[in-house]
C-alpha cells in the first residue's frame, strides 16, 4: 500500500523536514552573493573537491536539489523508504560538514560549541532519513508476522 498507516504516521516528520529543506533551498536560489559565498565557503572547507564547481553553480545546484528533496518529502504518495533513501546522503553530507569544520565541536567530540549548534541540528535530518528507511522494514515484518 502506497499510503498506509506507516506513511500517515511518518507524515508529520516528513512535512517538518520537507518544509525546512525546501526553505533552505529557496534561500540559496534567491540568496545574495555574500550569502552564497558563505554557503559555498563552508561547503568547500568540509569538502575541498567542491572548489572546482564555483559558488554560483554550487548554490544553484544545491538549492535546486533541496527544493526537490523538500517537495518529495511533502508528497504523501512517495513511499517513506524512497524518501528516506533520497534524504540519507543529503543529511549525511550535512552531518559531515559539522564533523569536518573546525570549531563546531567541543574537543573534537560530538558536543557542539556555541558556533556548532546550528549545524549539529542536522543530526535530526539524518535520524529522520534512517527512520523513514526503517519504516519499510517495520511494515514488511508486520505483514509477515
Amino acid at each position: 500500500m502506497v499510503f498506509g498507516r506507516s506513511q500517515f504516521q511518518n507524515y508529520p516528520i516528513r512535512c517538518t523536514a520537507g518544509a525546512f529543506i525546501m526553505n533552505s533551498g529557496l534561500n540559496k536560489l534567491n540568496g545574495d552573493d555574500e550569502y552564497l559565498e558563505h554557503v559555498f565557503g563552508t561547503a568547500v572547507t568540509a569538502y575541498p573537491f567542491l572548489d572546482v564547481v564555483g559558488s554560483s553553480r554550487f548554490s544553484k545546484w544545491f538549492g535546486s536539489f533541496e527544493v526537490l528533496l523538500g517537495t518529495l518529502l511533502l508528497i504523501p504518495l512517495i513511499p517513506d523508504a524512497a524518501a528516506g533513501t533520497i534524504m540519507l546522503p543529503f543529511s549525511a553530507g550535512l552531518v559531515g560538514l559539522y564533523l569536518r569544520i573546525p570549531g563546531m565541536r567541543v574537543n573534537k567530540g560530538l558536543q557542539p560549541t556555541s558556533q556548532g549548534i546550528a549545524m549539529a541540528k542536522d543530526f535530526w535530518l539524518l535520524g529522520i532519513a534512517l527512520s523513514l528507511m526503517a519504516s519499510r522494514l517495520k511494515s514488511k515484518s508486520a505483514e509477515h508476522g
